[in-house]
């Protein structure tokens, strides 16, 4: 075989000498090679290609082709040529995974698919998937991809699970960040989507046809089993994952909490929808401008699916129930109907309630996770709590007791006392009071009563005792009082003289002197 330089020395020769001979002599090659590439130029079918010629292997191609399609494009060359050899083929390995690699490439050919390029109108498609994201505190979570196809516009979000309240809480939020909603929304066959296929059709879950309708969407879902068909959130998940998923490739540090996720999927979208694609060759963000003008307006206040699953607030106890765990709300929704659902993963999770009023939606509770027999409460939930056992207060009911009584705390103070030692005859002593207020002012009777029961003195002469020591101290005059740096005790300074010639000798028979 001849290459393509010494084919073009051979035809310019025989140009130059119009001589088949004396160009095959300048070329260094047969007058007849010469004149057989003379005749293929003349006839268009000059070719490099070597002529096809038979070989060992062409009388078993049959059997290739059949093990091929067997085993759908799969089985080996190594496999092939061992089998070849058993029907009797005597050529080497190398032939054979010459021509297994050619009916392969002629059976992938056949049944390859071919894709044709997406061109979409602006405000048409948004598609959304998922991917597994990063293990926190032990627990797993997801991401949500949402693409916009026309300016490549991405939204990344972390949410807990793939359940109904999460996923379109997550389309909300989604919607509300693009500046409105599309006319047709493409995912996957979810179980919050699809409830099953009945002779290849897909059946809608109806809470997600409401919530589609609410916002004024159309929803589709690609074949079962074919991610091509939503190619792009599919690209938009892997490239997610790559840069917020820590793995040994991404050096990326495991996260702390739940809300650092969160921050981070804020940052990825930044970045990605400020760069310049590749396709379009313009920043999505800028694009995502002008395609806002044809999405259609987000409602104002979201689907109630969104806030999650709903409960009715106890009529007597303003506490509801989720997942085994009691919640409390403000005691003026007593059976009122809100909705709770779960928010971030690990020591971050929170239960949200919310409910819906004449203004429209309203957080109005907001918990760490509750366990069974511990419930999570907020004292700002209740009212006052009604005077207990041990917060009662004294309230007259008669003419007598309200005379007692408003002679001042001291009164209540000695009423609560005297009836917590079961003091006896206690209307007959709160009447003697009222008396003294008589001889005695108020003030002193009501600071007598104080003194009585803050030493317990309850029998029936203790108060007028009281009375008269105070207004005979008072008449007297002050008294000595022992202060922090003067005491009432006598001192040691007399002892100085003792022994002194002031005294007299001491001696030790003066001890037992009798006297006459």
């Amino acid at each position: 075989m001849k290459s393509a330089e010494e084919i073009m020395n051979m035809l310019e020769a025989f140009d130059l000498t119009g001589s088949l001979r004396d160009a095959g002599e300048l070329a260094g090659v047969s007058h007849h090679t010469v004149a057989r590439y003379v005749a293929a130029r003349d006839a268009g079918a000059l070719s490099d290609r070597a002529a096809a010629r038979v070989q060992l292997i062409d009388e078993f191609l049959p059997k290739i082709e059949e093990w091929v399609e067997r085993s759908a494009g799969k089985v080996r060359a190594d496999v092939a040529h061992d089998k070849l050899v058993a029907l009797g083929f005597t050529g080497s390995e190398r032939t054979t995974r010459r021509a297994v690699a050619v009916v392969k490439r002629d059976f992938r050919f056949g049944r390859v698919r071919v894709h044709r390029p997406w061109v979409t109108e602006p405000g048409m498609w948004l598609q959304y998937d998922f991917g597994d994201g990063p293990v926190i505190d032990g627990a797993r979570t997801t991401l949500f991809v949402a693409w916009l196809a026309w300016s490549r516009f991405r939204v990344v979000l972390a949410i807990r699970d793939k359940t109904s309240p999460s996923v379109m809480a997550a389309l909300d939020v989604t919607m509300r960040r693009i500046g409105g909603a599309p006319t047709y929304v493409l995912t996957d066959n979810e179980k919050t989507v699809t409830v099953e296929h009945v002779a290849g059709i897909a059946v809608r879950n109806p809470a997600m046809v409401a919530f589609a309708r609410h916002y004024g969407l159309t929803l589709h879902t690609c074949v079962p089993v074919d991610p091509a068909s939503k190619g792009g959130s599919e690209s938009s998940v892997k490239i997610a994952k790559a840069d917020l998923v820590p793995k040994d490739t991404n050096l990326l540090e495991a996260y702390a909490s739940f809300a650092d996720l969160e921050e981070a999927c804020e940052v990825f979208c930044a970045q990605v929808n400020a760069r310049v694609h590749r396709v379009t060759r313009r920043a999505p963000q800028e694009m995502l401008a002008e395609e806002r003008a044809r999405l259609h307006p987000v409602p104002v206040d979201p689907h109630t699916l969104a806030f999650g699953l709903t409960r009715v607030v106890g009529a007597k106890t303003p506490m509801v129930t989720f997942e085994a765990g009691q919640y409390s709300v403000p005691h003026e929704l007593l059976g009122e109907t809100v909705w709770v659902r779960v928010h971030g993963r690990g020591a971050d999770e929170q239960v949200i309630i919310v409910h819906v009023g004449a203004t429209g939606p309203l957080e109005v509770a907001r918990h760490a996770r509750a366990t069974p027999g511990s419930p999570q409460m907020l004292d700002a939930h209740f009212p006052p709590a009604p005077p207990g056992a041990l917060g009662r207060v004294p309230s007259a009911r008669t003419v007598a007791e309200a005379a007692f009584l408003s002679l001042g705390d001291g009164a209540r103070v000695w009423l609560a006392e005297a009836a917590a030692v079961g003091t006896t005859k206690m209307r007959v002593k709160m009447a003697q009071a009222v008396e003294l207020a008589k001889l005695f002012t108020p003030a002193e009777v009501d600071w007598a009563l104080g003194h009585a029961a803050v030493h317990a003195r309850f029998a029936e002469a203790d108060l007028a005792s009281i009375l008269d020591h105070h207004h005979t101290a008072t008449a007297a005059g002050p008294v000595n009082q022992a202060s922090e740096d003067r005491s009432l005790t006598q001192g040691t300074a007399g002892w100085a003289a003792l022994g002194s010639s002031a005294f007299g000798p001491f001696t030790e028979p003066d001890l037992f002197e009798v006297a006459p």
